[in-house]
């Protein structure tokens, strides 16, 4: 049995810009992206000790949601030009490293790795989702888990593994139920509205207590507080539009994720390139007194 982490790429790279937004080469270049994907993979490879580290990224937007929601992810703003230049950069560093990379046009990242969560599960192998986003707690039982990056807003929680339980623990329901909670509540970030005046505990109760947002509508005449008997049947259009929004797609096909060798001396040689000298040393101290994989 391997022990694989998906990574999701965008999320863990804008965590790691904003957690090092300032940090420039001698010309300008900005790099704090870079000196944080590194220490993130770095981090995930001594804590986890993976067999593969698999790397997802969105490519364009996700034809399957703005087929649904025109407007979705409408409301996030323009990604800083800090952060682009090293989008492209931060891919090269990942083959470098040896991880697979697993993108397609008008596919959402998450998609692909619930897909592969699925797939990977089924043969046998652990697999540890490594992102924050909220849909993502869908796929986790068995032998699937959900590794939560250290908030941005208080780093000493540190990096939290979920199982099913965790994901109950955290959103009042189990894995089953996350798209449903979600569709309730809404998800800002991706510009999802929720039911009005829904909060999470709110949504929990009743997904707990009716056992699915079929349950809720059904019992609709009957829910507290009588002040959502008349909005949820009326908004009924829109709360399973958003189930089909946050219900990841595990249809695809994401292939054979295998690690290839570390490529040392063009690792070493792009860190240096960056002026990233401390990197440049770890990476001799981690890959250069082994056999490379």
């Amino acid at each position: 049995m391997r022990k694989i982490l998906l990574i999701d790429g965008y999320n863990i790279t804008f965590r790691s810009f904003y957690a090092l937004p300032d940090l420039t080469r001698s010309d300008g270049m900005p790099t704090g992206a870079l000196h944080g994907w590194i220490k993130a993979m770095w981090k995930l490879e001594d804590l986890e000790k993976p067999d593969v580290i698999a790397v997802f990224f969105d490519d364009g937007g996700s034809d399957r949601h703005l087929s649904i929601l025109p407007d979705y992810k409408a409301n996030r703003d323009e990604t800083p030009e800090a952060l682009e230049q090293q989008i492209p950069l931060i891919r090269e560093l990942t083959n470098l490293l040896g991880y697979p990379i697993r993108s397609q046009r008008g596919i959402e990242a998450d998609d692909l790795i619930g897909a592969a969560a699925e797939t990977l599960a089924k043969l046998g192998d652990e697999v540890v989702i490594v992102s924050a986003d909220k849909d993502l707690g869908q796929c986790v039982g068995g032998r699937v888990y959900q590794l939560l990056p250290a908030p941005t807003a208080n780093p000493r929680i540190g990096w939290r593994k979920l199982d099913a339980a965790g994901v109950a623990q955290k959103f009042g329901v189990g894995p089953e139920l996350v798209p449903d909670y979600l569709a309730l509540i809404g998800d800002a970030s991706d510009n999802i509205p929720g039911l009005k005046g829904c909060g999470p505990k709110t949504a929990a109760k009743w997904l707990l207590e009716y056992g699915s947002l079929d349950g809720i509508l059904a019992h609709a005449a009957e829910i507290k507080p009588p002040r959502f008997r008349e909005q949820l049947p009326f908004f009924e259009a829109e709360l399973r539009r958003n189930v089909q929004l946050v219900t990841l797609d595990l249809s695809h096909d994401c292939g054979v994720l295998a690690r290839s060798p570390v490529a040392l001396n063009e690792l070493v040689a792009f860190l240096e390139k960056m002026e990233m000298h401390q990197s440049a040393k770890q990476a001799y101290d981690r890959y250069g007194q082994t056999e490379l994989f």
